[in-house]
């Protein structure tokens, strides 16, 4: 059986961010997830773009909350596009390249399509991973580990105490299956948008359209030209978590992919001729598991813009919640200069004294994940957990003893945003 110094299981932005942080300070680190490649939600969702990760401040100058290894990604990433392409734009499909460079550079190793179905414990402490592979099953050990699946799974089968969607039914944000079409007349959607928004909301209201979704939700920069990428379907009512109900909610997003298209073929002249030429591979989530760990972020912390003396991240993106039980999405904006930041203890479950957290998993409430579920701020949480786990094998602490301030200064050092 393998033995290293940290295992992070998620090969998301979260995970190869925590990868790599702890492997750049020498620890031997495997990193393991499900696909075979790295990016997570950007690779295998098609997510796109970065939500919005900045602020204004008095002055009227935009201000970046998610810098430090995050921007390292964004100013590599930015060589593989058009010149003058705004940072939250990206090529997804190179980002996989670039992220294959970023984490061999660093020496992390890498395991690709494995699952983890079973965690060994004792006492305090994780002992072993069991992970589900096509040669049957691989058991690996560490000193550390860090759960970046995004469903918790890690903490879920160690036994941590954790929240599924939010209080009042367990319901989690509506599921999406992401897609792009080609050969769309740019020029000519522009002008058909209001069109389309209302003619969408009328074939709701008649019974046409299956998709829950209140509008049309595409993205139509950043893309190639006369390419646009939709965000657009729904499924509600469904447990991300539970396999039966995941299958089911990938049928009926396809189905929703297909409704659509077929009603931009049929009802815009810009779409006449689009042609369907990506549609994700798995649906993505917006929430599941999320941790109850040593501090439940909330809401009211968020929008009284807390700066926790822990802190190891910023944000402020929107508490964005797609309505869990039909149409409708509700906002919450902060204002210029206002951010808020997310504490370490958020990252630290109660139960063990060798496992973090990162990513849209944390110990948070529905509507506080629902601000820092974006990919830029579980990069930023990602560095966080990477750069404590080095902390905590240099000074032979836990996770629980650790000099949070230790990692604060590394963090500051490398250039990442956290106060």
């Amino acid at each position: 059986m393998k033995h290293y110094d940290l295992i992070v299981v998620g090969g998301g932005l979260s995970g190869v961010a925590a990868a790599v942080s702890a492997a750049r300070r020498g620890l031997k680190v495997l990193i393991a997830d499900k696909a075979g490649w790295l990016g997570g939600a950007m690779s295998n969702c098609l997510i796109y773009p970065f939500m919005p990760y900045h602020m204004k401040d008095k002055d009227g100058n935009s201000v970046d909350l998610s810098t430090g290894f995050f921007k390292e990604l964004t100013t590599r990433a930015a060589k593989d596009l058009p010149p003058n392409t705004k940072p939250h734009y990206f090529d997804s499909e190179y980002f996989k390249f670039m992220l294959d460079d970023v984490v061999c550079e660093a020496g992390v190793e890498v395991l690709f399509h494995v699952t983890l179905f079973r965690v060994e414990t004792e006492g305090r402490e994780i002992k072993k991973l069991l992970f589900a592979a096509k040669s049957g099953v691989l058991e690996y050990s560490a000193d550390f580990y860090i759960d970046a699946t995004g469903d918790g799974d890690l903490f879920y089968f160690a036994g941590c105490d954790f929240q599924l969607g939010r209080d009042a039914d367990n319901l989690c944000q509506p599921m999406t299956t992401c897609f792009r079409i080609a050969n769309v007349d740019r020029a000519k959607f522009e002008e058909e948008l209001p069109t389309m928004q209302a003619l969408y909301k009328q074939f709701r209201k008649e019974g046409k359209i299956i998709n829950e979704r209140e509008n049309i939700l595409v993205f139509r920069h950043g893309m190639p030209d006369g390419v646009l990428h939709f965000n657009t379907t729904r499924v509600i009512k469904h447990n991300p978590t539970d396999p039966e109900d995941v299958s089911r909610a990938e049928v009926l997003a396809r189905k929703q992919v297909k409704e659509m298209v077929e009603f931009l073929k049929t009802n815009l002249e810009s779409c006449k001729n689009a042609t369907l030429i990506a549609c994700a591979a798995d649906i993505g989530v917006r929430e599941s598991r999320k941790l109850r760990g040593v501090h439940i972020l909330n809401q009211e912390e968020l929008i009284a813009c807390t700066k926790f003396e822990d802190s190891i991240a910023l944000g402020n993106y929107d508490i964005d919640i797609h309505n869990p039980a039909g149409a409708d999405t509700s906002h919450y904006y902060f204002g210029p200069g206002e951010y808020y930041t997310i504490p370490y203890r958020s990252l630290l479950p109660k139960e063990y004294d060798n496992l973090l957290v990162a990513g849209r998993c944390i110990s948070a409430t529905h509507e506080a994940q629902a601000s820092v579920r974006i990919m830029p701020i579980c990069c930023c949480m990602g560095e966080a957990a990477g750069t404590a786990a080095a902390i905590i094998k240099e000074t032979g602490t836990t996770a629980h003893s650790v000099n949070v301030s230790l990692i604060q200064d590394v963090l500051r050092k490398n250039g990442a945003s956290i106060d």
